[in-house]
């Protein structure tokens, strides 16, 4: 068994609980001496103090794993991409430093961004581009980073919204009979149909919910419980907001939008009756969206927020794509990383689904690092109503690492231990590590190319090696 070196996130843990080594020595039994040992690396983590610190502050033992940098090390690779390829920094002195200083990372990674954006914005001036069209774009971006940041749960908001619930009787079958009352007899707020174009219009003067006829039911109660989130929980929409972004800039106010979501979803599927449930019909998404009569896409994306401590569903990643390859939405409990340039892997079952709208596509995934995950994709269509109109249709996948997926009911029939069956893809033809890889869109960075006019191969772009000289692949 290898040892577990994990000082830096030892320390973050004990700073982020406020507490002093000492303090913290007398919680695991140990002496100060000991742990400070451990911070600095000088000791590996023990099993012992491990189990203790799972049981006193419920987190989950992969928060010390070397796989927890897994995102954090992708995210560095692809935001100084261009410091790689110049050979001013390694993919090994990254790793390195995702590893053993996290904090670190994470701002040297802000400034990257920041820079990235600058050179941008300064690129369209020159060239008389939209010089507003990356601004716009950014506060999207933010708000992505927000949630993706806190591993898509938000505790306070989740517990909120699950008192609000047991305080006015969310049942399945009741929830837009509750909500509507909730809003009438706190609020003053009546419901009313309006045709057009906007699936719903809150007016304030006249107390009005305006929600478009168009909505299922299942849609109709999230708009009345996004409106409650307002209501009734906008000191904690701020709060949460405020961490991050400034008031009255746009991220701000996508924030708030995002969080009054996540309290939402967290207020039509409470919690615990939610994550009983789950487990109960192991995850099976059909059977959750039956029994709580909700979409699909919505039954996904709260099962990519169990992560309450004490009570930690699968952790699941979470995205939305479009037949194009956009990333509408991508949410993560995991280690998955999604790219932010260079697109998605073409070998990603989540494209299959849209070969057979409707069809479960199961698939043992395996990123480059050797990390396996059991991913389900399914496509969705939406229309608005009406013969010609045009619909919307995506991709939905949810997936968690290999290690979890026996409790699914997906992984029936499958060899979770047979690495061979995996298929291989990666985060983003740009930034992707697999030089053999014969779907690759674009030439892996910080390689040279190996061309000859004398010869072809089957992958798209040979390298050099750096050894000889020669062809790699």
């Amino acid at each position: 068994m290898s040892k577990t070196y994990a000082g830096a996130r030892l320390r973050q843990l004990r700073e982020e609980r406020r507490m002093k080594q000492a303090d913290l020595a007398r919680v695991l039994g140990i002496s100060p001496s000991y742990l400070n040992q451990m911070e600095h690396d000088s000791r590996p983590l023990t099993v012992p103090v491990l189990l203790r610190l799972t049981e006193a502050f419920g987190v989950d033992p992969a928060f010390f794993s070397e796989r927890d940098t897994t995102r954090l090390l992708a995210d560095l690779r692809e935001a100084l991409a261009g410091e790689i390829t110049d050979a001013r920094v390694s993919a090994a002195e990254l790793g390195e430093l995702a590893a053993r200083m996290p904090a670190v990372a994470k701002v040297l990674l802000d400034l990257g961004r920041r820079n990235q954006q600058l050179s941008e914005r300064l690129a369209g001036a020159a060239d008389g581009r939209d010089r507003d069209r990356t601004a716009a774009t950014t506060p999207h971006e933010a708000v992505r980073d927000f949630f993706y940041r806190r591993q898509n749960y938000l505790h306070d908001t989740d517990v909120a919204a699950e008192r609000l619930a047991g305080e006015i009787g969310v049942r399945p079958g009741e929830v837009s009979r509750v909500l509507t009352a909730r809003l009438a007899d706190a609020h003053g707020i009546r419901l009313a149909a309006e045709p057009g174009e906007r699936l719903h219009r809150y007016d304030a003067r006249s107390r009005t919910l305006h929600l478009s006829p168009r909505l299922r039911p299942g849609q109709r109660a999230f708009r009345m419980a996004t409106q409650l989130a307002f209501l009734e929980h906008g000191e904690g929409l701020d709060r949460l907001a405020g961490e991050d972004f400034a008031p009255g800039s746009p991220s701000h106010a996508l924030a708030r939008i995002g969080v009054a979501n996540y309290f939402a979803a967290a207020l039509i599927l409470p919690y615990a009756a939610f994550h009983a449930a789950a487990e109960d019909v192991r995850y099976d998404i059909e059977r959750l969206a039956d029994h709580f009569g909700l979409g699909y896409e919505t039954i996904c994306h709260r099962l990519s927020t169990l992560q309450r401590p004490r009570l930690r569903g699968v952790p699941f990643s979470f995205v939305r794509v479009d037949r194009a390859g956009n990333l509408s939405k991508r949410q993560s409990a995991t280690g998955f990383h999604f790219s932010r340039a260079g697109g998605t892997c073409p070998l990603w079952n989540v494209y299959e689904a849209f070969t057979a709208p409707g069809r479960f596509d199961v698939q043992i995934a395996e990123m480059p690092d050797g990390q396996r995950y059991l991913w389900t994709a399914r496509a969705v269509t939406r229309h608005r109503g009406g013969w010609g109109e045009p619909g919307k249709t995506y991709a939905i996948g949810l997936g968690c690492e290999i290690r979890h997926a026996h409790r699914l009911v997906y992984s029936d029939g499958l060899d979770l231990t047979n690495a061979s069956l995996a298929t291989p893809i990666g985060m983003g033809c740009r930034v992707c590590e697999r030089l053999d890889c014969s779907q690759r869109a674009t030439p892996p960075l910080g390689r040279p190319l190996h061309i000859d006019e004398n010869s072809s191969t089957f992958v798209p772009y040979s390298v050099m090696d750096d050894r000889t000289g020669g062809r790699t692949r």
